[in-house]
């Protein structure tokens, strides 16, 4: 039999166990409860407050560190008044905690140094005794500390030390969850801006060929609503006209590479047509494990449209370059052009003869022919004037050979008409004879015109010049006349013969003309004729009229036909017959534009 002592044992006993069983199960639904709360500002506010309630605290507090700041904050309910203050690691009975990772239980917190009594005298509140233990994650780094003020009865005991810590651990979950999920949709909502702000469609789609996103730019793109796009099969999607699309995507599903479609016509939704680039990849997790596709459209449709039209002025090179320049490079500015002139001779005798029909058919083919060769030597087509052309080395961009490729350019379409002549006279039509001046130097480069229409050209001192140059090819005889200034900035020998200095119609400064033979350079006799010419320029300059005359005609024995030499022959005749004044320079006056 028991006794009425042990009796009353046994039943306090029974009593403290079901007291300690609901003080479990109390933790338990709170800890449940807390684990299922993700949004990490609500999850300390709850936390407090069951801290609280769990160890009859008057208040509690979380701390959480801060790495960026080396800091550790909480947002702490003070009556009805939410805020965050900030503790450094190193400082408080909170940063002690954390650094050590001991627990600390204070029974008088105002006789610890450690205590930061402005937090009262602040707050009006007055801290009586502290229970801190640190929190740690799984990976055993301390993630912050949880802290509990005032006991309502006594102090905190070394069972409230057990529940803190044990609840402690839980709370570690619950902040790693919330931070996770807090990572998670900030990725999210990053990516989301990624897709939405790029100017690419972006088109992705799970192992299936089911279509999961759609970004802004595709839905514009394919000319489809989101919805009607979203959780479709690519095959359905993408057939008839588009089914080089499921084509390039069946590639890169079967081979796990990526496959690319270049200036391909898309049919949209919408009934309209875009051209594309199209890049079809696979997407792959962190595991290397294929978990879909994605489709990159880049519409380059206006930019097709653009390049169809530049191709007309200029070489594919040239025009790629102008595009990756951007807008700047049509801006109005100074910079240092070649600029070509040339002209068909007796043109207009030719198209009287020819008739309106006959005569654009000539100028098609003779154009087709020269212009291949500016393109084809880096430089743009500026106009056709007439039966002219006038032709941009060094616009809109600048380029260490522009003087090179133009000098070749002007020797390569002497070769060309040549080919052309021989089919003419073949088929019993006439020859085509060319004059070309060129010269280099500073202009004015960019769009000029009116409101209404504007025209990419080039103005100034050097347009004036080689235009001059290329109507003295009448005077001289020559075909292809060239400045000093051009000669100076060619950076490959050339097959060249100095022609006179001249001075033209406004201008004061006489220049230096070259006239290009380098079409030419396969004539055995053609060294000797240099050789004759340079001598008889030497000799005219020093007003040796004998001595020039007899070069010039020994140069005319090789090549009756020389027109320059014809000049001079005239030119020494004139002056031996009629000297000049003492102060002649040897510069020729040019009195026709």
């Amino acid at each position: 039999m028991l006794s009425t002592d042990e009796y009353a044992d046994i039943n306090r006993g029974f009593g403290l166990m079901l007291e300690s069983l609901r003080e479990e199960q109390q933790i338990l639904e709170v800890t449940q409860d807390l684990a299922g709360e993700l949004l990490l500002e609500v999850l300390i506010a709850r936390i407090m407050t069951a801290t609280t309630k769990l160890l009859d605290a008057e208040r509690a507090s979380l701390f959480v560190y801060d790495e960026k700041t080396d800091e550790l904050f909480s947002l702490y309910a003070d009556g009805m008044e939410t805020r965050q203050i900030r503790v450094p690691t190193d400082r408080g009975i909170a940063g002690a905690v954390f650094t050590t990772g001991k627990i600390e239980n204070i029974t008088d917190p105002y006789a610890d140094l450690r205590f930061n009594r402005e937090v009262d005298l602040r707050s009006g509140f007055t801290t009586r005794s502290i229970l801190c233990v640190p929190i740690t994650n799984k990976a055993g780094a301390r993630i912050g500390v949880a802290q509990a003020l005032n006991k309502d009865i006594g102090v905190f005991t070394a069972r409230d030390e057990a529940r803190l810590k044990a609840f402690a651990a839980q709370v570690a979950v619950s902040l790693e969850n919330a931070k996770l999920f807090d990572d998670v949709l900030n990725i999210k909502n990053y990516n989301e801006s990624i897709l939405k702000s790029t100017s690419n469609g972006i088109v992705t789609l799970d192992a299936d060929a089911t279509i999961v996103t759609v970004n802004d730019a595709a839905e514009a793109l394919l000319g489809l609503s989101r919805d009607n796009v979203i959780d479709r099969k690519a095959r359905e999607l993408f057939a008839g006209p588009n089914g080089w699309i499921a084509e390039s995507l069946g590639k890169t599903q079967a081979t796990g590479e990526t496959a690319l479609a270049i200036d391909a016509e898309l049919a949209r939704g919408d009934g309209g047509v875009s051209t594309v680039n199209l890049t079809a990849m696979p997407l792959i997790d962190a595991t290397d494990t294929r978990i879909g596709s994605m489709l990159v459209l880049e519409d380059i449709t206006e930019e097709k449209r653009v390049r169809s039209t530049m191709s007309r002025y200029m070489s594919k090179e040239v025009a790629d370059q102008l595009l990756s320049a951007g807008d700047l490079e049509l801006g109005g500015k100074e910079q240092k052009v070649t600029v070509m002139f040339s002209d068909v001779r007796r043109f207009t005798s030719i198209a009287e003869a020819l008739g309106p029909r006959e005569t654009v058919s000539l100028l098609n083919e003779y154009f087709t022919e020269m212009v291949d060769v500016i393109f084809q030597n880096g430089g743009i087509l500026d106009k056709y004037i007439g039966d002219g052309i006038m032709a941009l080395y060094g616009a809109p961009l600048v380029g260490p050979n522009d003087a090179d490729n133009a000098l070749t350019a002007a020797d390569e379409m002497m070769q060309r008409l040549a080919d052309l002549n021989e089919r003419r006279v073949a088929a019993g039509q006439v020859e085509l004879d060319l004059g070309i001046g060129f010269s280099t130097g500073p202009t004015v480069v960019g769009n000029i015109g009116s409101v209404r229409r504007m025209e990419y050209t080039v103005i100034g001192d050097t347009v004036n010049l080689a235009s001059r140059l290329e109507s003295a090819t009448k005077q001289y005889g020559a075909k292809i006349l060239l400045s000093e200034m051009t000669v100076r900035d060619l950076k490959h020998p050339a097959t060249l013969r100095e022609l006179d200095l001249i001075r033209v119609k406004g201008k004061d400064r006489p220049v230096a003309v070259f006239e290009s033979l380098g079409y030419r350079a396969h004539e055995p006799g053609l060294a000797a004729l240099l050789e004759l010419h340079a001598a008889g320029i030497a000799a005219y300059r020093s007003r040796d009229w004998t001595a020039a005359l007899r070069a010039f005609e020994a140069a005319l024995k090789l090549y009756p036909d020389d027109g320059p030499a014809t000049v001079y022959r005239e030119r020494c005749e004139l002056l031996a017959a009629t000297p000049p004044p003492a102060d002649w320079d040897g510069v020729w006056n040019l009195t026709e534009k």
